[in-house]
């Protein structure tokens, strides 16, 4: 390792061979913690190529355990986080209402690091028990539309790094690498990421995955749609640019996306949406995520009828059902 960090002292990159090395010897414990936060830390005042996410994130995929759902056309809805806006858990949301919609999600999620409250928090405060179990993972897709995948029960390096990123309270690398190993290597993906610049990192490696996918950004820093501010989608197809008055609604403020102070406020505000109790400017956020995702799976779709689908979900406590299959079943 030190030859590592003098490597970043000056400079220097790495290959995507020698990334792979480097992430495979943390995820099994060939560096100490101080080491591995030395790293991690020296490492994220730099930007990361492309070489260099290739190899962690094969790396990673290579050592987590993975799952085989055949005959099921997957789709995961994540963001990276990282981008310290504290927003409620607009991902998760998007994810139960895609899942209403009769689409099959297989969400990967992790507590939060560098924002207040993950996916798996809420996940876990609301009343889910993370598992692991193939079998158990494929009675929830099959009666709620909706598994969930809690990253550190399928990724050896997750768990491993965990108390460090918690000690450490700021993005790293890591943040890059989830939305890109989903043990269920779902065929559709709708990502959100904290800057551009990353999002074409996520579009390069994308492309030679066989993958249909929307890698979302806005260009204010959220990753994910927030109407606060103008977006781009990058996709298969290429490169957009929206504005929120394109898609027929009117710009929000952060304090509307606030995600509350504490887990117990970031549950209640997420069951209030679910539960079709929301305001209208946090459907209108949760709805355009998902109907993105579903247009990610539909690129045939037109914006309105892939909203319309979403708030069919939500409205009509589709998602909600959903929800309550997964959490009490």
């Amino acid at each position: 390792m030190k030859e590592i960090l003098a490597h970043l002292f000056e400079y220097k990159t790495f290959t995507k061979d020698e990334a792979y090395a480097i992430l495979t010897n943390i995820a099994t414990g060939q560096y100490d913690p101080h080491q591995i936060a030395a790293f991690m830390t020296t490492y994220g005042m730099r930007s990361i190529r492309v070489e260099e996410l290739s190899g962690f994130r094969n790396a990673m995929y290579d050592l987590c355990v993975k799952l085989e759902f055949p005959g099921y056309d997957l789709i995961d809805l994540c963001g990276t986080g990282g981008d310290g806006k504290n927003t409620f858990n607009i991902s998760t949301l998007a994810s139960f209402i895609v899942a209403g919609a009769g689409y099959h999600v297989a969400k990967h999620g992790n507590v939060g690091v560098s924002s207040g409250c993950g996916s798996s928090n809420v996940m876990e405060y609301l009343g889910y028990t993370f598992t692991n179990d193939p079998d158990e993972l494929h009675r929830q897709l099959d009666e709620a539309h909706i598994c969930f995948l809690h990253a550190p029960l399928f990724h050896p390096a997750m768990k491993t790094v965990a108390p460090i990123r918690k000690a450490l309270g700021v993005k790293t690398f890591f943040n890059m690498l989830g939305p890109l190993t989903n043990p269920a290597n779902p065929k559709f993906q709708s990502v959100g990421v904290f800057s551009l610049e990353l999002a074409r990192l996520y579009n390069y490696l994308y492309q030679g995955a066989d993958k249909k996918y929307s890698i979302i950004h806005a260009l204010d820093g959220y990753d994910e749609i927030s109407l606060t501010g103008d977006f781009k989608v990058i996709n298969n197809e290429g490169e957009r640019y929206y504005k929120v008055e394109d898609l027929g609604f009117s710009t929000v403020i952060s304090d509307d996306l606030a995600g509350g102070n504490s887990i117990e406020e970031a549950a209640k505000i997420f069951h209030s949406i679910i539960s079709g109790q929301g305001n209208d400017k946090q459907n209108n956020v949760v709805l355009t995520n998902a109907a993105f995702a579903i247009k990610t799976i539909h690129p045939e779709k037109t914006f309105g009828d892939c909203y319309y689908e979403a708030e069919t979900s939500l409205l009509g406590k589709k998602a909600l059902q959903s929800f309550n299959k997964l959490i009490h079943d």
